[in-house]
């Protein structure tokens, strides 16, 4: 089963660990370079746009670029609907784009699977806001053939969720097993680069136990980026997000866990304090003086009148977590999640993979 496989005790879980309920983390948050910088920028989503960019910049030396204004501010809807609904020209040229990405994120996995946390991986997610498109999908797709065609038999797929849910239902891979008899629901926060949102995970054990069913229930997100405030002006108004949905579940009836899900960019310390990689969140959230596990349960104490446990990891490991369910037929996997940078973790499954030679 998923989440509900460890821990019977009420102790706290450490932040950032290795060692989760139903997998052992084999690396995250890694950070190769190259000459040009860190590897992982060649499959984000600005990347994306610089192969359009480049594209575009080529054709207007002969007056042929069909589009029209800045490529960043093209957004991923539109360029969908120039690939379905375009004028040939135009749908060739997003082709192109997605065709130049792919490359990027092949070469970016064949540098990964180099590593030896990545070597034995059989199967890769690929989550972030770039894959809820039509245009990342199949730039996923073609990655995965160009993988295939070399001989590499790795399973690029997309997530099954929006990525925003991802981020919140991969927090009940992080639960300790002593919630899933007793409540229905927790509380989940996932902290990006551009947004902050924060949810209630509906766990419907009664639907499946392997926590496939699990959804969000309701959720708020708030664009940080937009407002540009300081650190301690984004957690106050977390902590209004948190209370508020805690409040509203109650009032609806859901049995929810004194249990929040915490999904950060970085490398997490077991304290709850970010070591690196938190760079683009508003502020300095990676001061020896601020710990953002201590700054929530100052905010949310108690949940249903029991004391709120919190379980702080990065925001790529639990999207990954989100597709535990449908790893069950491999036993090393990964996620790579496209947006503002590249998240990445490795994953091993402590149970056997399932139709496999027990021998």
């Amino acid at each position: 089963m998923g989440a509900a496989t460890a821990d019977t005790t009420r102790n706290h879980r450490t932040n950032g660990s290795a060692e989760l309920p139903s997998v052992h983390l084999t690396s995250y948050n890694l950070e190769i370079r190259d000459q040009d910088g860190f590897i992982g920028d060649k499959a984000s989503r600005g990347a994306f746009v610089d192969h359009l960019d480049a594209l575009r910049r080529h054709l207007r030396k002969t007056g042929d670029d069909p589009l029209a204004g800045d490529t960043a501010a093209i957004s991923k809807k539109e360029l969908d609907e120039l690939l379905l609904k375009g004028e040939p020209h135009e749908a060739a040229l997003v082709l192109s784009a997605i065709e130049s990405f792919a490359q990027s994120l092949a070469f970016v996995i064949r540098r990964f699977i180099k590593l030896k946390s990545w070597a034995p991986v059989e199967r890769i997610a690929i989550g972030g806001g770039f894959r809820e498109s039509r245009i990342g999908e199949l730039a996923i797709g073609r990655a995965g053939i160009l993988l295939r065609t070399e001989g590499r038999e790795i399973d690029l797929r997309p997530i099954r969720h929006h990525p925003d849910e991802a981020g919140l239902v991969g927090s009940a891979h992080l639960a300790p097993s002593w919630i899933f008899g007793a409540y229905d629901s927790l509380v989940a926060v996932d902290i990006g680069g551009s947004n902050i949102r924060a949810g209630i995970v509906e766990l419907r054990q009664d639907k499946a136990p392997d926590l496939s069913k699990a959804r969000v229930w309701e959720s708020e997100l708030w664009r940080h980026i937009d407002d540009e405030p300081s650190r301690d002006a984004a957690i106050k108004r977390l902590g209004k997000m948190l209370n508020g949905q805690i409040r509203q579940a109650l009032k609806a009836g859901l049995r929810v866990a004194p249990f929040i899900g915490l999904g950060c960019p970085g490398l997490i310390e077991p304290d709850g304090s970010i070591d690196r990689g938190a760079q683009n969140l508003p502020g300095n959230w990676e001061s020896s003086r601020f710990n953002l596990v201590d700054s929530i349960r100052e905010m949310v104490p108690e949940i249903g009148e029991h004391e709120t446990q919190i379980v702080m990891h990065n925001d790529a490991v639990i999207q990954g977590l989100s597709e535990m369910p449908g790893m069950q037929d491999v036993e090393h996997w990964a996620v790579l999640t496209i947006g503002t940078g590249l998240g990445n973790a490795s994953y091993r499954n402590r149970a056997k993979p399932k139709g496999k030679d027990k021998t």
